[in-house]
């Protein structure tokens, strides 16, 4: 596990870092690598997690931010936040695998919620989280995030967003006040 005591930096992601990003979320969730951090993916889904072109998207829309998290000049993590008017949105959160269960998550979901409500007056942070992932969820529930009960279909047939290993996969809406 990697120090979190090296001081960090948050910054928006530009067209330069969209290789580094794709290779860090694929990282974070994706086949073995995956598997020496908590947070991964690879015994409910294969294939890819995101793509240039999802990355490149987020970093081009107006209403949209990819914070990139570096340390030592490292990229080392990531989260996009996209203004939804009074709630911010919370996704392709990445932490490097060697680098979780260190505290570096906490740190960037608390600047990512601190700039969600200071730039955009966001009044809460709504994310979705697979379902099924018990444990990623009991963390955000640490954090301040409830379960709404809200689900919505995973997309199951579109390889964009992998290629599911069970079939009782679904999205729940996870919801924080920003105070």
């Amino acid at each position: 596990m990697e120090s979190a005591a090296s001081a960090l930096t948050f910054r928006e992601a530009t067209d330069a870092d969209v290789d580094a990003l794709v290779a860090l979320v694929e990282s974070a969730y994706r086949g073995d690598a995956s598997r020496a951090g908590w947070t991964t993916e690879a015994d409910i889904l294969e294939g890819q997690r995101t793509d240039p072109e999802g990355v490149l998207e987020v970093i081009k829309s107006p209403d949209s931010r990819l914070l990139t998290v570096e340390r030592d000049g490292e990229i080392v993590a990531c989260c996009q936040l996209e203004h939804r008017g009074t709630y911010a949105y919370f996704g392709m959160f990445a932490v490097r695998p060697t680098a979780q269960g260190g505290g570096l998550g906490k740190a960037v979901i608390t600047e990512a919620e601190r700039q969600a409500r200071d730039i955009w007056g966001a009044q809460e942070m709504h994310m979705t989280v697979i379902s099924v992932r018990d444990d990623l969820i009991a963390w955000y529930e640490r954090r301040g995030y409830r379960r709404t009960g809200q689900m919505t279909p995973f997309p199951y047939g579109d390889e964009r967003f992998g290629i599911p290993q069970r079939d009782d996969l679904q999205f729940e809406l996870l919801v924080k006040p920003l105070d």
